[in-house]
């Protein structure tokens, strides 16, 4: 297989084998006009197999997005065919509007310009809650 190389864009590397097409559709990487590739289960030495996402564009990521589907992604920038920069990428503190709070009864529910904010509460078990009524978040959550 060959995938061409990226004169100035963006590599989302490291990405857990399987959540690529995950990331691919919370970024919205669908509604780009250049070129997006996304290579499945690469072998790769440090993690067995992962996936990665290659965008021809220099665009800007919700990096929260990154870290709370994986947070070992690592977000490498790449201009005139060069590496410039190396983003590693952790689980963020604080999460505001990746997630929507499911309790019916939440201000947010019914103030609808209030952001939908999240907090880190359990960094072990990767546990968010909404600041505003302490819910706990999971996937079904994600805006």
């Amino acid at each position: 297989m060959n995938v061409d190389s990226i004169k100035n864009g963006i590599v989302i590397d490291h990405i857990t084998a399987g959540l690529g097409m995950k990331v691919y559709n919370l970024l919205g990487l669908d509604a780009l006009d250049c070129t997006v590739a996304i290579i499945k289960n690469v072998q790769s030495k440090k993690m067995g197999r992962k996936d990665i996402i290659k965008v021809d564009a220099d665009i800007s990521l919700n990096m929260d997005i990154l870290g709370y589907v994986d947070p070992g992604i690592t977000v490498n920038i790449i201009k005139d065919s060069k590496l410039v920069e190396k983003k590693s990428i952790e689980l963020p503190e604080r999460l505001e509007n990746v997630l929507k709070c499911k309790n019916p009864r939440c201000i947010t529910t019914t103030e609808q310009e209030l952001s939908q904010i999240f907090k880190l509460t359990d960094r072990e078990k990767r546990v968010y809650r909404c600041i505003y009524c302490e819910v706990k978040a999971d996937d079904h959550n994600l805006i």
